[in-house]
């Protein structure tokens, strides 16, 4: 799992993407810094915190987009399939791969944290709180894009097909709302991702929101595994 975790991360900074990530995401989070604390006083990072969710479901599917469907189209695949490496070590490099670089990303929260310290008082705990809950939407939704990744040997369809099933989750409570079965609309109110996420927002630390979105990781690069499975097989 170690080499092809190096591998992965060489690969993202010999590349545009690792900067064009790591770019449009500190944009958009120094606006919303800028919009949200900067211009009206506050040292509340709530609203950056409640935003960048909406950031990350357009640029996940940028990050996770080549990290299998590249390996197809180059015909790397097969090598990569019958190297002395688990299949599950092989997923396992990659999306920690990934994991690393959104962790570069979204850490510079901790700078906005410590400019807002230098004019107030910060509440810390409740930023990490929120970085926290940040790190864990990107790990699960870093698995579903890698899952997608898997399904398709075109870049632009797994970037389009990870965005689509992203905006999916995070439209579960739109679903929910319109749905008229009691059953299905509390299984759905029970999966929504925001909903979750926005209780680490208010300040919520919620252990079993910290389940979910782990089990959600676990449960598609689980996935993951099981397609590279069968197309070994096969």
């Amino acid at each position: 799992m170690g080499a092809i975790y190096r591998r992965e991360i060489g690969a993202f900074f010999s590349s545009s993407i690792a900067y064009v990530f790591l770019a449009v995401f500190y944009v958009f989070s120094g606006y919303f810094f800028s919009l949200n604390n900067l211009a009206t006083g506050s040292a509340n990072m709530a609203g950056v915190f409640s935003n960048l969710f909406l950031v990350i479901i357009f640029l996940i599917p940028i990050l996770t987009m080549r990290l299998f469907s590249e390996e197809k189209k180059q015909k790397t695949e097969q090598g990569l399939l019958t190297a002395p490496v688990s299949l599950t070590g092989i997923v396992l490099g990659k999306y920690f791969a990934a994991l690393t670089l959104f962790l570069i990303g979204v850490s510079i929260v901790f700078i906005y944290g410590v400019i807002l310290s230098l004019f107030g008082t910060v509440a810390w705990v409740t930023l990490v709180s929120n970085y926290i809950a940040l790190l864990l939407l990107g790990a699960a939704f870093i698995a579903v894009g890698l899952f997608v990744s898997s399904l398709t040997e075109n870049q632009v369809v797994a970037a389009v097909g990870g965005f689509v099933v992203l905006m999916l989750l995070y439209m579960i409570d739109v679903i929910a709302s319109a749905v008229h079965v009691s059953w299905l609309q509390s299984l759905l109110y029970q999966l929504s991702f925001y909903s979750r996420y926005y209780e680490f927002t208010c300040g919520i630390f919620n252990l079993s929101s910290v389940l979910f979105y782990v089990s959600t990781a676990v449960l598609f690069n689980f996935f993951t595994v099981r397609v590279f499975e069968k197309r070994r097989w096969s």
